[in-house]
């Protein structure tokens, strides 16, 4: 059974994480299988949004604690090398969700815990089910934090409390979730994939070369200085007012009427 499910349709990039068995702990084949699918959907031309979900009850545990368990030994030996891999992975998929140039939806629900929650707050926009459950959970098994979860959550929750998630690993819900900032929307379960639905079709409708302008701009925001930050606005600008789709979006606005965009 493959670790990571790919459904590419009409412009949509269905990526399921697959290992219900385990809650979708990540383990290090799936690392790698789940950064070699994003890298293959960045370079897609034909995908305009990626959504990202989880198998089973839950999107995902953390990271595999059995083959950290199986490494204990040459770990105590000094070879840390043995992780170099796992994380060359681990942070691919994180930095190819950032730089990636189409939205990304984040879709949760059940566990979301270590590794899940650095994967949600990597995503562009985030829905969740009601009954989400979440944890940075990494103090929980003697470690510090991976996957960017330290360079996003200060940005997101602030430091005072991105501090008291990684140090407590208390568990919080899908509301507390929402109130920090981490999530979107929660809706109930029942809801969850109308509601994905809705985001995909007015992405799927929108100006793609200006979304992924618009994404890396936010992101760039986030260390840039402000006289930075306005020469990048106005050179994406620029280079957005050369498309069709800019054409379209102003003559549809004269015309008091829908853009087309394509």
């Amino acid at each position: 059974m493959t670790s990571v499910l790919t459904k590419i349709d009409k412009g949509v990039a269905v990526v399921t994480l697959n290992r219900p068995d385990v809650l979708n702990a990540l383990s290090p084949d799936m690392a790698r299988t789940l950064h070699h699918v994003l890298v293959g959907i960045s370079e897609d031309e034909n995908v305009r949004c990626v959504v990202l979900k989880g198998a089973g009850n839950g999107f995902m545990a953390g990271g595999d604690v059995g083959f950290f368990k199986s490494v204990l030994p040459d770990l105590d030996a000094g070879k840390v090398d043995e992780l170099d891999p796992v994380f060359k992975h681990v942070h691919g998929i994180v930095a190819t969700l950032r730089t990636m140039t189409v939205p990304v939806i984040g879709v949760l629900h059940g566990a979301v815990a270590g590794f899940g929650v650095s994967l949600a707050v990597a995503c562009d926009l985030v829905v969740a089910a009601e009954e989400t459950q979440f944890t940075l959970a990494y103090c929980h098994i003697g470690t510090s934090p991976d996957g960017a979860s330290t360079y996003f959550l200060p940005r997101i929750v602030g430091f005072k409390k991105a501090m008291e998630l990684a140090l407590l690993g208390n568990r919080f819900d899908a509301r507390e979730a929402l109130a920090l900032g981490i999530l979107n929307k929660v809706v109930p379960a029942t809801d969850l994939e109308a509601s994905v639905n809705e985001w995909v079709r007015r992405l799927l409708s929108g100006p793609k070369f200006a979304y992924g302008k618009t994404k890396a701009l936010l992101y760039s925001s986030l260390d840039n200085s402000f006289d930075r930050q306005i020469e990048l606005e106005e050179e994406s600008f620029k280079h957005c007012a050369r498309t069709r789709d800019f054409a379209e979006g102003v003559t549809a606005f004269v015309e008091k009427r829908k853009a087309e965009f394509g």
